[in-house]
């Protein structure tokens, strides 16, 4: 009975184990069912509804894209732009009044100029890192300029005296700084008045020493003069004979006058091209500036031709100024310089070729100034058109020019 008992009961637990496996292999089979009904389904109706045909889309290549390349490229085209201000030397204006008590061609200072400051607002606009252009917008004047008087002779003589050691001579300026040393940086020792009386004790370049009421000290040359200059008066029996003191050639060195009289400048100034008689009407200041400031005037004269088409420019003519100064290529005639009349244009041109093109740095120049020497080259066409101009045949053109006027004499 015990062993019946023991083999029922084994085979009851090994029943169970069966059912208990069925069931399980029935539940694995039910979830797979469910899986591929619910999930693979899913699956695949996804993948149909967003299926495209290659022929309405492009495939994207974005392994073949060379980042580096369009970084570099768009780092190339980009464009921006800045402001800048800068400092800049206001130059001043020369007014020119005739005196007919004085000689022809005498030159007096009555009153001296001074330098002024701007501040020029300019907007540069860059490319691959390099400036592609660049506009003055806007300038503001910090220190005025002071105008430099000059009493020009047209008296019937030329006075042939020169002033010497020991002579006793007048202040022509309203007032004249006496300085310690002859330089404008020198410390200033008195102010004199207008004709007040001087005596030479020592000549020393563009200076003289005087000595006057217990004062000693420099004044400069251009502002006194002669006491009995009107008996030193001869009649110029030479004028009308060339007086060349420079040959003509392309290598010609500009700092030096051409030596020509006034009569002499007014007779190759006058021509038929020059239409409105400006060149001819004010010829006689491109002999002024030789005497002053030491540079050829037919030079000078020649460029202001080239550059106004013998004064018939628009800035020519609404602006007295002859030479373009002060335009930019983008904007010529609102950034170019106006001017009273065309002395003041003429005077200024020769100052700045003077001060920054045609003598190197350092240079004594006009009065007691010294070149910057900026934009020197040397003192030829050459080496003006270097900085003066963007024209490479700038320098042909202005000594075609020359070669015209100096073939009148």
């Amino acid at each position: 009975m015990i062993a019946k008992d023991k083999t029922k009961k084994h085979i009851k637990i090994t029943i169970k184990k069966i059912i208990i496996l069925f069931t399980s292999v029935i539940i694995i089979l039910y979830g797979i069912i469910i899986y591929n009904h619910y999930f693979q389904k899913n699956e695949v109706y996804a993948k149909e509804n967003n299926i495209v045909k290659t022929d309405e889309f492009k495939l994207s290549k974005a392994k073949e894209i060379d980042i580096d390349y369009i970084i570099e490229n768009n780092t190339k085209s980009i464009k921006n732009e800045d402001f800048i201000v800068e400092e800049t030397i206001l130059e001043y204006i020369t007014k020119y009044n005739t005196n007919s008590e004085l000689p022809k061609g005498v030159i007096q200072v009555i009153q001296e100029g001074r330098e002024g400051k701007q501040e020029i607002t300019k907007k540069r606009i860059y490319e691959n890192g390099e400036i592609i252009s660049e506009n003055q917008i806007n300038s503001k004047v910090t220190i005025a300029a002071v105008d430099k008087i000059v009493e020009i002779g047209t008296g019937k003589y030329t006075s042939t005296y020169k002033i010497k050691v020991g002579d006793i001579v007048y202040v022509t300026s309203d007032r004249l700084s006496v300085m310690i040393e002859p330089n404008d940086n020198s410390e200033r020792l008195a102010t004199l008045r207008k004709k007040q009386e001087l005596k030479v004790i020592e000549i020393k370049n563009d200076w003289y020493k005087i000595y006057t009421e217990g004062i000693t000290g420099y004044v400069k040359k251009d502002n006194v003069t002669h006491t009995n200059i009107s008996s030193e008066y001869e009649e110029n029996k030479n004028e009308s004979k060339p007086n060349n003191s420079s040959k003509l050639s392309f290598d010609m060195a500009l700092n030096k006058p051409s030596g020509l009289s006034i009569e002499q400048f007014k007779k190759i100034l006058t021509d038929s091209k020059d239409k409105n008689k400006i060149f001819e009407n004010n010829a006689e200041f491109f002999y002024y500036i030789e005497k002053q400031y030491n540079i050829n005037g037919i030079f000078v004269a020649s460029v202001g031709i080239h550059e106004s088409n013998w004064g018939t420019s628009k800035i020519a003519r609404e602006k007295n100024n002859l030479f373009g100064y002060g335009a930019y290529d983008s904007n010529p005639y609102n950034g170019a310089y106006s001017f009273s009349n065309y002395s003041e244009s003429i005077d200024l041109l020769a100052r700045v070729f003077v001060k920054y093109y045609i003598n190197p740095k350092g240079t004594s120049i006009y009065g007691s100034e010294k070149a910057l020497g900026t934009y020197y080259n040397g003192a030829t066409l050459s080496g003006v058109n270097k900085k003066y101009a963007t024209d490479k045949n700038w320098a042909n053109g202005v000594y075609n020019f020359m070669k015209y006027l100096y073939n009148k004499l």
